[in-house]
């Protein structure tokens, strides 16, 4: 893959989606995706569980090209349902990660020295972002109020759907490309971060918070969902006792959870360090053990005897805080 290659697809998806079968999902919204698959777009992961309400709204982006947000504790797979739904649309698909270290050169390119017939030329190199928008590419921003003030202004330029993007530099306008769709994901909703779980995010300007068109938040997993994504994960886990191991995890998981949210601890599970656990227990045999490499040795020395105390309410056993 190259970043000046463009994308073969035709100008319009051309394949008809049938939501309810592809996504599990009722109703009656229709969303079109590609027959053919690019080296763009994301793989399949057959034990995604979808949300519905985030679902939707992705689909509504993708379909009817809407600026969508989605909103969420660290953790919950904002950018990975989005990747996944991209991957059931065949839908070329690409992650810019806003931290401070991307800066406005990133995004839009900067001159690069390159051999031409054996000379030194300098020829202007393109960024990701004018990249994107002349694709079919649906361009997803993580941690969309972490981003660089002078980022910001730049992605302001293109969050109206007819948005252009002018390259001064090269004296350059960009159309965006009828297929190009913009998604973002962050934790909070733009006003700042108030409770100090989020350290180096911004405030967003209010007047680019509404160019986006919808606005989703996504939870953790509902217990039960949460049970079938890590058991699918897992091979060779059978049994009424690993079952319910698995259970008490997620029991544990949750309370975690809301530990963070009400800011009694600053670390929590996520369904990827349930996974973990699952896999370090298999290898370990020892429930104490292999919690304390999957995530209690991540934990603030303050908060281990929090954690150490959901340990022992949800498996009964005490756990030494070494």
């Amino acid at each position: 893959m190259t970043i000046n290659k463009q994308i073969d697809l035709p100008v319009k998806p051309d394949l008809k989606i049938n939501v309810s079968d592809v996504f599990g999902i009722d109703t009656k919204l229709t969303v079109k995706g590609y027959k053919n698959k690019s080296d763009w777009v994301p793989g399949i992961d057959k034990s995604y569980v979808f949300d519905k309400d985030t679902t939707l709204s992705i689909l509504a982006g993708f379909e009817h090209n809407r600026r969508v947000m989605i909103q969420g504790f660290h953790g919950t797979g904002k950018s990975t349902h989005i990747e996944q739904i991209a991957a059931r649309l065949n839908w070329p698909c690409v992650r810019i990660n806003l931290d401070s270290h991307i800066s406005r050169i990133d995004l839009l390119g900067k001159d690069a020295i390159k051999l031409d017939d054996g000379k030194q030329i300098t020829e202007f190199q393109e960024g990701l972002l004018p990249w994107s928008i002349q694709n079919p590419v649906a361009l997803v921003f993580d941690e969309y109020d972490a981003g660089r003030p002078d980022v910001m202004f730049v992605i302001q330029r293109i969050l109206e759907v007819e948005g252009k993007l002018t390259l001064l530099d090269q004296n350059k306008i960009i159309t965006p490309h009828s297929s190009f769709r913009l998604f973002a994901t962050t934790n909070t909703v733009g006003l700042g971060d108030m409770t100090g779980l989020y350290h180096g995010t911004q405030q967003i300007n209010q007047g680019q918070l509404d160019r986006w068109h919808i606005l989703t938040t996504l939870n953790y997993l509902d217990p039960k969902q949460e049970y079938k994504v890590v058991d699918s994960k897992l091979g060779g886990f059978k049994g009424v006792k690993n079952q319910e191991i698995i259970k008490n995890m997620i029991k544990l998981a949750n309370l975690t959870r809301s530990g963070f949210a009400n800011g009694d601890i600053s670390t929590l599970m996520s369904p990827r360090t349930v996974i973990s656990w699952c896999q370090n227990y298999k290898i370990f045999k020892d429930l104490s053990t292999s919690f304390k490499l999957s995530f209690l040795n991540k934990c603030d020395d303050v908060e281990k005897s929090i954690i150490s105390e959901y340990f022992q309410r949800c498996f009964d056993i005490e756990i030494e805080n070494t």
